[in-house]
């Protein structure tokens, strides 16, 4: 499948409505450079396509928000390379974009948990999201991952727990909610996480803390951990 197609199939799936637009900048979504192709058809399109480093970086490169999201679908991550996560990065203007390359490319890299790091000091927005988006996406799914780097990554939260921006204020949320969902073991060291947080005292830090005491202290959380140990 050529590129110049797959834009095609992507605009006939298209349904950019003034309802729709405007749908997705109240969810924070930049519509710029968007299509308004819904996610089921991305990820059926994705499918169709297979995995294909060459067509992915082709993808990224034609800058819509569908293609880009398309591109972490398709790439392969064992062909993905340190210098491509650092120019992709840059490129990264929106939410559901970052979150999406993150989630389904990035975090499956040989490198991801010393990106999170990395991305995690930046001051750019949309890098610095990445970084924690990274270390939530780390501790979820089929990811096997090793429990001492995700509680490495704690003092990496409780460092950045001040900024307030929104976008990254919710990722340091959700990093520290997942890791604090993984085990017993990691679910005590994140509430203590929260509690240090808490002890900050800032708008931001207040509220992350709040929130993921709330989750990681709950019947329900503490209930699933003991059986899954």
């Amino acid at each position: 499948m050529q590129i110049n197609e797959i834009i095609e199939q992507l605009r006939v799936a298209a349904n950019p409505t003034p309802e729709n637009l405007e749908g997705m900048a109240r969810y924070g979504i930049n519509t710029r450079r968007a299509l308004c192709v819904s996610t089921p058809d991305m990820h059926k399109l994705g499918r169709q396509i297979g995995r294909n480093h060459t067509l992915a970086l082709e993808l990224w490169q034609a800058g819509w928000r569908e293609t880009r999201i398309l591109a972490a679908l398709t790439d392969d991550p064992g062909m993905v390379t340190d210098g491509q996560m650092d120019d992709w990065v840059k490129d990264f203007d929106s939410w559901d974009v970052c979150d999406a390359t993150c989630l389904y490319l990035f975090s499956w890299t040989r490198t991801a948990s010393e990106k999170a790091v990395q991305w995690s000091v930046r001051e750019e927005e949309y890098v610095k999201r990445a970084g924690f988006t990274l270390m939530a996406c780390l501790a979820v799914g089929k990811r096997k991952p090793d429990e001492k780097r995700l509680a490495a990554f704690l003092p990496a939260i409780e460092r950045e727990a001040w900024d307030g921006r929104n976008y990254v204020k919710k990722s340091v949320n959700w990093a520290l909610r997942q890791i604090g969902k993984y085990n017993l073991r990691l679910n005590k060291l994140a509430i203590e996480s929260a509690e240090r947080i808490k002890l900050q005292d800032t708008k931001s830090a207040r509220w992350i803390a709040a929130d993921a005491l709330r989750e990681l202290t709950s019947e329900q959380v503490q209930i699933r951990l003991a059986k899954r140990s």
